[in-house]
């Protein structure tokens, strides 16, 4: 029997069992989790949410890749309400609905917002559908920045730049742009834009110059969109719920299911804790505590 006169040890022994005890836990509501997600009550429509700026792709590329391979999941809707965000990102989520189009379908539920890199993604699907006054289209590429060079020289700075390549230090913002640079990102930014319209062309199946005539930056409105073409139908998500789901052969009943949330570091959180806020914890937790095949009762 252990008493609070080994306190090393007995921290040692409650630790290894909260942390044992955390582990089974969160295995067993792993494979809830899983189960749930994998197996579920029948063929559901998966749902993946795209919002905000587009910024990075890893987590809605893994949450793709997870429902394609899923067989529970026989189709997929991406929730957008974004306003776009960088190139690469876009495109990288674009790719991955190409190529998840070819095994199961995807729907694109637009919702208060999905310009620019935002429709990027939603073009790629078997579908659009959005609500009548969702703010779409954008097709454009811009770059821009800040130039302080007149605002320096008034309070007296010299920006120093030593630099190997022309263009190392090209869109500085303490000097004035050369017209060679104006010229070679001019280029840059319609070569994007260039990019953007091919794979708008080729995801909505319409005539590049179609989309070319409409791609100068401006919004729609879902109904104004949907006359041009850039959207299918008008709907909420669940619409675009039912929707993918007769397109996935599902009958009856359409159920949708979510990406499972992250699991929340207890582990982690628990090696980081100290000697005295483990057993604060731990007197919480009662007068008498099984730790490690040891019984632990405070002395009378």
């Amino acid at each position: 029997m252990f008493s609070r006169r080994h306190p090393y040890l007995f921290f040692l022994l409650v630790f290894s069992a909260i942390v044992s005890g955390s582990a089974v836990i969160l295995s067993v509501l792993g494979i809830a989790s899983q189960g749930q997600s994998e197996v579920g009550f029948g063929p559901k429509v998966g749902v993946i949410e795209i919002s905000g700026v587009i910024a990075d792709s890893r987590e809605i590329l893994e949450q793709i890749k997870a429902f394609a391979e899923n067989d529970a999941v026989k189709s997929i809707v991406l929730r957008i309400d974004s306003p776009g965000g960088a190139v690469g990102p876009s495109q990288e989520i674009y790719r991955e609905i190409r190529k998840t189009i070819e095994a199961k379908p995807v729907i694109a539920s637009m919702g208060t917002l999905a310009a620019s890199g935002g429709y990027y993604v939603a073009a790629a699907t078997n579908g659009i559908m959005a609500s009548p006054g969702t703010i779409t289209g954008s097709i454009g590429v811009i770059l821009g920045y800040t130039n302080f060079e007149a605002l320096f020289e008034k309070i007296g700075l010299t920006p120093v730049v030593i630099k190997s390549g022309e263009y190392k230090d090209i869109g500085s913002p303490v000097r004035k742009m050369t017209a060679s640079e104006e010229k070679l990102l001019q280029e840059f930014s319609d070569n994007v834009h260039t990019q953007f319209i091919e794979d708008v062309a080729e995801g909505r199946n319409m005539p590049v110059e179609k989309v070319r005539g409409i791609a100068d930056g401006r919004i729609f409105s879902g109904e104004t969109a949907q006359t041009l073409g850039l959207v299918d139908r008008l709907g909420n998500l669940a619409d675009a719920i039912e929707w993918a789901g007769r397109m996935g052969g599902i009958e009856g009943k359409i159920s949708s299911v979510y990406p499972p949330e992250e699991k929340l570091p207890l582990v982690k959180y628990l090696m980081e804790m100290s000697a005295d806020q483990a057993e604060k914890m731990i007197n919480r937790m009662g007068a008498s505590l099984i730790a490690g095949g040891y019984i632990y009762r405070p002395e009378p």
